[in-house]
């Protein structure tokens, strides 16, 4: 059943201006409807409190003072809101309406997506959301849902500064404030109700997660499973369901989403500072930036004064075994080997190595010293050894520099980093290449969901990689979006349209059923997208299947004229099979009976008629002459009744001399004969 058509908000106009049309979206605390402004003639969305709502004057205030707020957002990323009022109880919010679709729907059909999409579509988000910060307004229910994707290209967020809805899917503090969706809520929302800039940043990391994973962080049966995790476990890295994201996107993901709100960018404005850098990076094809990787890598802060002002955070991976963080006091750094600072009551905290345990080996014994005068040999010998001491010093030297020159080469020498060409032209990508030194050569083509056709998909070694002076770089080429046109499964059994589909490496999606006079039952009717359309691949295609002719209730046409009702019949789709037969109580040309005469039929179906021919046609007999006794009976066996009168001019003997009808006409069995007697 349609609910729109049984709404009874649509139709009614609020506030003697808007018209509410039908209903578009329904959620826990209003519903929105597409209305008319008739005072500018305009298109709008009106979103409207349930009812009860309006009751509280708490929430009247606190929703009136919130839309003010959110009016006053002007943003070309932000739903713009135009009006709201209060009809007879009845709490409204008038809206930019924006025709199309939401985030929501676009993951449902295409996540996961390629990670320099999901920022592109995250960009305009955090947009918008930065506008708010900077405006002192918090979201608190960043979603998909509240993400919309205008038919034209343009990205809106809606639901700016509203009180939420509490339902299953949403929790509130023991103060009454309403906070969003269990699945986006920052952990310090479910602990202590608090909520900041920062709130609205984990629940946009969560919806960049969603995006780039098509699952959302944490899933469980019940909401407040979900919110426990939220509390108690990190949010998973996006590669760990999706192989192949960079480690730079895994550490956007977890800056955003980190449980510490203080590891958490402060606002929207610095994530979208983040993301643009992320975005960057992967325009250039770069698949693995350590720099960059630890730059967003959230930290956790040690407390504590240091004369290394840069050194703010120390974590775990990044302490091994020959790199220890060592506390000194100032009396020890006065002994350590590079000169001490200041002496006063600040620890130093400087970076050294493990002391390791001297495993020198144990020389031959020392020879005794002989006593006495020198001889003419050993001055020799030490003559000897004094000329050899220039020589070896600088065969030493020889053999250090070569060494050293040796391990340049092996090993930074001989290796250069291989520029990013991912989105260039093949052209481009060749002429930045050879620039550096470097061959080029393409090794294939793949399909992009993101790349141009003929530019750079990826390449060997990838941009950023080590490789070899001189060497060369593969690169693979775009062939533009993997598209397969949808085949044509219209007059296939839904088996046949999955495999057909399969073949085109396409998905059957859902099924539906719709009545058809001239498809047989179980056979595809048609297919949405149509045949023929592009789709990416493994794209889902819903099927529209027969359910055969829709059933027609059979009307009752007995008493009615034969030739009505065989064409009200035939207009059903019915056949008629009529016969005739007399009857002395219907008259000619009506409908004696049908069959059958009630209940329903499928198109083709056969109703019989019997069509009255009216009564039986007798022969009226002859009784002219007979008299009366005689001529009645004569009459009453052939079917009539009979009627006797005198003639004017009756003399009393009873002889027939006229009857009426006359004699051979015929006459209906059981209609009267009058006969005249003399």
């Amino acid at each position: 059943m349609d609910r729109t058509a049984t709404d009874p908000m649509v139709g009614r106009v609020l506030d003697g201006r808007y018209r509410v049309g039908p209903r578009v979206a329904r959620g826990g605390m209003a519903t929105v409807y597409e209305a008319v402004d008739l005072r500018l003639d305009r298109v709008c969305a009106l979103k409207v409190m349930h009812a009860g709502l309006g009751d509280d004057d708490d929430f009247a205030g606190r929703f009136v003072r919130e839309a003010r707020a959110a009016a006053r957002l002007s943003h070309p990323h932000v739903v713009s809101v135009f009006d709201q009022g209060d009809d007879d109880g009845t709490l409204f919010l008038a809206m930019e309406y924006v025709p199309g679709h939401t985030l929501r729907d676009l993951i449902r059909k295409e996540a996961p997506v390629a990670p320099g999409r999901a920022l592109a579509l995250l960009e305009p988000v955090l947009s918008a959301l930065a506008a708010a910060h900077a405006a002192g307004l918090v979201h608190r229910d960043v979603k998909p849902e509240n993400v919309l994707l205008a038919d034209d290209g343009r990205v809106k967020v809606a639901d700016f500064g509203l009180a939420r809805a509490v339902s299953s899917e949403t929790q509130h503090t023991n103060a009454g404030v309403l906070i969003g969706t269990v699945s986006y809520l920052a952990p310090e929302l479910l602990v202590d109700g608090q909520t900041d800039a920062r709130s609205d940043v984990y629940a946009a990391g969560v919806v960049l997660y969603e995006l780039l994973t098509g699952r959302k962080p944490h899933e469980a049966a019940s909401p407040i499973q979900v919110a426990y995790k939220h509390v108690h476990e990190d949010v998973p890295p996006p590669s760990r369901r999706v192989p192949g994201i960079p480690p730079y996107v895994d550490a956007l993901v977890a800056r955003a989403t980190a449980r510490d709100r203080d590891l958490r960018p402060t606002d929207a404005r610095v994530l979208l500072h983040q993301v643009r850098r992320v975005r960057g990076a992967l325009a250039d094809g770069v698949v693995d930036d350590p720099e960059l990787t630890d730059d967003l890598t959230p930290t956790v802060p040690v407390h504590r004064t240091s004369v290394f002002p840069d050194i703010d955070y120390v974590t775990e991976d990044r302490v091994c075994d020959e790199h220890l963080a060592t506390v000194l006091s100032p009396a020890e750094a006065a002994h350590a080997d590079d000169p001490p600072g200041d002496e006063d009551d600040t620890s130093v905290i400087r970076a050294e190595r493990p002391a390791r345990p001297a495993t020198r080996s144990p020389g031959p014994p020392a020879r005794p010293v002989r006593s006495g005068p020198s001889t003419g040999a050993t001055a020799a010998s030490a003559r000897r050894r004094s000329r050899r001491g220039p020589l070896l010093l600088v065969v030493v030297l020889l053999l250090a520099v070569a060494a050293g020159g040796g391990a340049w080469w092996f090993g930074a020498g001989r290796w250069t980093t291989t520029p990013g060409v991912v989105n260039l032209t093949s052209s481009a990508a060749k002429a930045r290449l050879e620039g550096a030194g470097l061959g080029y050569r393409v090794s294939g083509r793949a399909y992009s969901e993101t790349v141009r056709t003929g530019s750079v998909v990826r390449t060997d070694p990838a941009g950023g990689q080590r490789v070899t002076r001189d060497g060369t770089v593969s690169a693979v080429l775009s062939r533009g979006p993997e598209r397969h046109d949808v085949p044509t499964v219209a007059g296939m059994t839904v088996d046949q349209a999955g495999t057909a589909l399969t073949d085109v490496h396409l998905s059957l999606g859902s099924s539906s059923g719709a009545w058809s006079r001239t498809v047989a039952k179980g056979v595809v009717l048609r297919s949405d997208p149509k045949a023929g359309s592009p789709l990416r691949r493994d794209a889902a295609v819903d099927v529209v299947v027969s359910k055969g002719p829709k059933p027609v209730k059979v009307p009752d046409v007995t008493g009615k004229d034969g030739d009505a009702a065989r064409k009200a019949l035939e207009k059903l789709d019915l056949e008629v099979d009529a016969s005739r037969r007399n009857s002395d109580t219907v008259d000619k040309g009506v409908v004696i009976s049908q069959s059958p005469d009630s209940g329903t039929a499928l198109p083709g179906d056969e109703v019989e008629l019997v069509v009255s021919k009216g009564p039986v046609l007798v022969t009226v007999p002859s009784v002219v002459r007979q008299g009366t006794d005689e001529a009645r009976d004569t009459l009453e066996q052939a079917g009539f009744d009979v009627n006797v009168v005198e003639t004017p001019y009756y003399i009393g003997l009873g002889i027939v001399v006229g009857e009426s009808p006359g004699s051979g006409d015929r006459a209906p069995r059981g209609s009267t004969i009058t006969i005249s007697i003399v």
